[in-house]
């Protein structure tokens, strides 16, 4: 299709920039949302007496909401569009975060941490697949990691709030932030274009042609012939379980699923843990701050690899190096190698996030990318929900090293499991 070959033969201008840019603020917004949980938890169990399993409850709600938000709306984008379900699942998140701050007990806690969560789980693997379908595929890999580093930057807008509000405003005040995002959508609802791989599978060429004339404002078109590409059509949601996608399917869904496993366990619990260890709440926030610095650069050092030495191999060697880092941390002796292995798990996990973003969609055809990136966010959801729930259940007879070392074990299973997901996208046009 004539739309398509142009598309890939863009270099990113102006427009592409701007798409970036409009994803990645919604992401940053994820991010903190998903991050205050983290910073405000020890705050909550003090204020409602929770026992630590009520804790993990609290903290896998939002998780359980993100699980069935990617299942869902990922057949919804691939069904009625990418921009769509961006838009709703933003508006959705930051009204359920507005709620959560009007939560009156523990109970109501519970059902808005997972009315946000639906709205977070539906909203980010389309974003990455939208964004994976409006770039050339020779810049795809660098402008995903991109989009993913949009999320250190909420996670330590997160820290932030956490730090400087909840000593001494409390936990509600930093909900009421993050339910931002609620008034951002009535931008990005104008401003966000569809993707044109999309409308040539819903049969709407006109459309897809005038979006890749917009795409092309203000931009230069590399040399050479067009690619011959095939137009995309819509797929059953059963393809995904035969053959050739069956094994991308499984690896990368068991991938999402032990990474979620090590990230949200070790990260959601980091300030209750350093605080348990001894450190006053202010400090243990503020450490945790302090760590949060190194995933930007994790990010970037991602960004830069990931289109030079391939998808797979940064991927699965920044799970491994998150895994050794998560288990140097559990054995940590003082400050300084508290704040030295943490900020490098921090850099290595995030950057492990931009990866398996960037490499997930590449894995899955024009009218299954959607589905099988949702899918695959959402096997990764389990992996979330189980795992503050389980540390607040093992923290005792486990302890602070215990715990930590067993998700630095799901972080370099997470690498075995995206090693044997056994193909490499870098390069690669989305219709191969």
């Amino acid at each position: 299709m004539e739309a398509t070959a142009r598309l890939e033969r863009l270099i990113p201008g102006p427009a592409h920039y701007r798409v970036l840019w409009l994803l990645g603020l919604g992401w940053a917004f994820d991010a903190m949302d998903v991050g205050l949980i983290a910073f405000t938890l020890p705050a909550i169990k003090r204020d409602l007496a929770l026992a630590p399993a009520a804790a993990g409850l609290l903290a896998s709600a939002g998780l359980f909401g993100m699980l069935l938000g990617a299942l869902a709306g990922g057949r919804l984008a691939d069904l009625y569009g990418r921009g769509f379900l961006v838009r709703t699942g933003l508006l959705g998140f930051g009204l359920g975060s507005l709620l959560t701050a009007l939560a009156p007990g523990y109970g109501w806690l519970l059902l808005f941490r997972f009315l946000t969560g639906l709205g977070l789980g539906a909203e980010l693997p389309v974003a990455s697949s939208l964004l994976s379908e409006l770039v050339p595929g020779r810049y795809r890999g660098r402008f995903l990691v991109w989009l993913e580093a949009f999320w250190a930057v909420g996670w330590l807008v997160a820290a932030l709030t956490g730090f400087l509000l909840v000593p001494t405003l409390g936990w509600r005040p930093a909900f009421v932030a993050g339910g931002l995002p609620a008034l951002y959508v009535l931008y990005l609802r104008r401003a966000l274009p569809e993707s044109p791989r999309w409308l040539l599978s819903q049969g709407r060429a006109a459309e897809a042609a005038r979006v890749v004339e917009e795409l092309a404002a203000g931009t230069r078109e590399a040399p050479g012939a067009a690619p011959a590409l095939p137009a995309p059509r819509p797929r059953a949601y059963s393809e995904l379980f035969r053959p050739p996608l069956l094994g991308r399917t499984v690896f990368i869904a068991l991938a999402w699923f032990l990474l979620n496993a090590g990230y949200y366990g070790a990260f959601i619990w980091l300030p209750s843990l350093l605080h348990q260890q001894g450190y006053t709440l202010v400090r243990s926030l503020g450490y945790v701050l302090l760590m949060t610095l190194a995933q930007l650069p994790g990010y970037l050092s991602a960004a830069w690899l990931i289109d030079r030495v391939g998808r797979r191999p940064v991927l699965v060697g920044y799970l491994f190096l998150s895994g050794v880092f998560a288990w140097l941390l559990g054995h940590a002796h003082g400050t300084g190698q508290v704040l030295l292995y943490g900020s490098l798990l921090s850099f290595f996990n995030l950057g492990a996030w931009g990866s398996i973003y960037a490499y997930t969609p590449e894995l899955f055809p024009t009218g299954l990318r959607a589905s099988g990136a949702g899918l695959a966010a959402a096997v990764g959801r389990v992996g979330g929900i189980l795992a503050p729930y389980l540390t607040g259940a093992l923290l005792a007879g486990l302890g602070f090293a215990g715990v930590l070392g067993l998700h630095g074990l799901f972080l370099v299973l997470a690498g075995v499991a995206a090693f044997l997901v056994g193909v490499e996208t870098r390069g690669r046009v989305l219709e191969e």
